[in-house]
């Protein structure tokens, strides 16, 4: 397993950050989880590590939201992102370490502004043609770096469902994805040994993670939250984004 001090340093705050929004607090601020590993391992080993821990983070979120969530958008969305797990499958090993960097860390930027800037719309109702495009890119951005969550956002947040029944509808949703990406992940030589035992020793984070951002959800602002995550992933975004492009 890794031993190196500062990849803890990275990686204990990343799954938990990510354990508190699959337990409905801070929304898609997950997606500077693989952003903020990979200041320390490659981004292809960060999403690696991750997965294992993000099917047992599903497992307890269905569990805090069972019952809760919208079959009409989960059949429209889940065909979609089959379909961009499959892309991504077939593309990701085509793209270098730098340009993943670029990946990650312009999503992260564009999903930042997105949050700042968006115009607040009259609510949307289901789609099968907008559901089905953004599906299959929380699909593909999913299986390569685990950003599966601005995508989806994107599609859900419009329509403005009752909390629960939003997080609930993700956590089926990122369920169902994580399941099925363990196939091309194994086919791939993703989850080597090195990787599976580093995710065994981050593991009991998962839990604890998802339970504490179950139970902020009604007890903290979010807001503040929001302003603080959202500040850091553009920093961790510029820093990426400068990586890839060798400006630093």
């Amino acid at each position: 397993m890794i031993s190196d001090p500062f990849f803890y340093l990275c990686a204990i705050p990343a799954v938990l950050i990510f354990g508190m929004a699959k337990g409905g607090f801070g929304g898609g601020v997950s997606v500077i989880s693989v952003p903020l590993i990979s200041l320390a391992v490659s981004p292809v080993q960060a999403a690696s590590i991750l997965l294992p821990i993000l099917i047992v983070m599903d497992g307890v979120a269905l569990w805090s939201f069972r019952g809760r969530w919208d079959s009409a958008n989960l059949r429209i969305i889940i065909p979609g992102a089959i379909l961009g797990i499959f892309l991504g499958s077939l593309s990701f090993h085509f793209f270098s370490e730098h340009m993943i960097r670029i990946l990650i860390g312009s999503i992260a930027v564009i999903f930042c502004l997105d949050y700042w800037f968006r115009p607040v719309l009259a609510a949307a109702g289901p789609s099968v043609l907008r559901g089905g495009f953004w599906g299959t890119i929380a699909g593909f951005t999913s299986f390569g770096i685990h950003a599966g969550g601005p995508p989806i956002s994107i599609y859900l947040l419009p329509q403005r469902m009752e909390k629960t029944r939003l997080m609930g509808t993700m956590a089926v949703f990122f369920a169902v994805v994580n399941l099925i990406k363990l196939l091309p992940y194994g086919l791939q030589g993703n989850l080597a040994t090195q990787n599976l035992f580093t995710a065994l020793v981050l593991m009991p984070l998962a839990p604890i993670g998802v339970r504490l951002g179950y139970f902020l959800l009604h007890k903290v602002d979010e807001k503040q939250i929001y302003r603080i995550c959202y500040f850091f992933l553009f920093i961790v975004g510029l820093k990426l984004l400068g990586d890839g492009f060798g400006l630093w």
